[in-house]
């Protein structure tokens, strides 16, 4: 692991992955100092040795030298991010943040350690101040956002998540929460071109499908509604929501197609009879083909 990689910052998948480079200190250092950075250093063998325990102990030790020494809490946070002991990390990485607060990635693995925890209130402050300090890093705005978008804070959300995109970031994900944020905002148009732009990233991301139907079938669009929905529910075929608003939209589109709307609505009925979260359409579905079933008898007789 070369020292330009250990610096990076990480996501929550690769977050346990941090470490910082092996520290180099003065001859003239202090004695806890240069304890500490003895300490810190045999930290980061044990983690490129695979000796996690080991690790543990050597950066703590590094850190009972010299609490102020925000390298090795950072390590460790990391470590106990990845072990699921979000506490542990929180108390590190709010440390290391607090004797240095120019580090962007204590501010950062602070966030994201508030934010895993749902302390969305939190994590905007930490990424608000991560941004502050690395206002070119794309990835830092998406994650501001998301945690704008936790808040149910639509504007700043958007507003975030298109700085991301102004710096070329983004991925499916973030044009979709972006369009989520335009819809709590009233702004369907920008909410629809988000959402296309998401499922052009990931042509099977089945939220963006859904979210689109969902617009078209308020805009009594139908047949684009129709066709997000399908879209949708051929991606994720255990989604009761997106098979029943196939229904619907098939249906709407064409009230006296008795024939295509009962196909749609017995679709729904045969996928999703045995499926307790439907349970609740189930028996509205089943009314509605046997209305269908009568209409379409009646449109035989005359």
């Amino acid at each position: 692991m070369n020292k330009t990689s250990q610096r990076k910052l990480v996501t929550f998948a690769a977050l346990a992955a941090l470490m910082i480079g092996l520290a180099a200190f003065p001859r003239s250092a202090a004695a806890d100092e240069v304890k500490a950075k003895e300490a810190y250093n045999a930290g980061i063998k044990a983690m490129q040795d695979g000796k996690v325990d080991e690790a543990i102990l050597q950066y703590r030790a590094a850190i009972n030298e010299d609490p102020n020494y925000a390298d090795p809490a950072i390590n460790l946070g990391a470590i106990y991010f990845e072990k699921k002991q979000y506490d542990e990390a929180l108390t590190l990485f709010r440390s290391a943040a607090e004797h240095d607060k120019t580090r962007v990635d204590a501010w950062a693995n602070l966030g994201r350690t508030h934010y895993v925890l749902k302390q969305y209130v939190e994590a905007v402050a930490a990424f608000k101040t991560a941004s502050g300090l690395t206002p070119k890093d794309a990835e830092i705005w998406i994650e501001l956002g998301k945690a704008y978008d936790k808040s149910n804070n639509d504007a700043e959300a958007a507003a975030s998540i298109e700085k991301a995109h102004e710096l070329g970031g983004g991925d499916y994900l973030s044009w979709y929460l972006l369009g989520k944020s335009y819809e709590g905002l009233k702004r369907p148009a920008d909410a629809i071109s988000a959402y296309k732009k998401s499922v052009t990233l990931k042509n099977d991301f089945y939220y963006s499908h859904s979210a689109l139907g969902q617009i078209y079938l308020s805009q009594e669009k139908f047949d684009l509604a129709a066709g997000e929905y399908k879209q949708a529910a051929q991606i994720d075929p255990k989604q009761d929501k997106a098979g029943y608003n196939y229904a619907v939209a098939v249906q709407s589109q064409d009230p006296e197609d008795y024939t295509r709307a009962r196909e749609a609505w017995e679709g729904f009925v045969t996928k999703f009879k045995n499926n307790p979260k439907a349970n609740k359409f189930i028996a509205g579905a089943r009314e509605t083909i046997k209305a269908l079933k009568e209409a379409e008898t009646q449109a035989g007789l005359q």
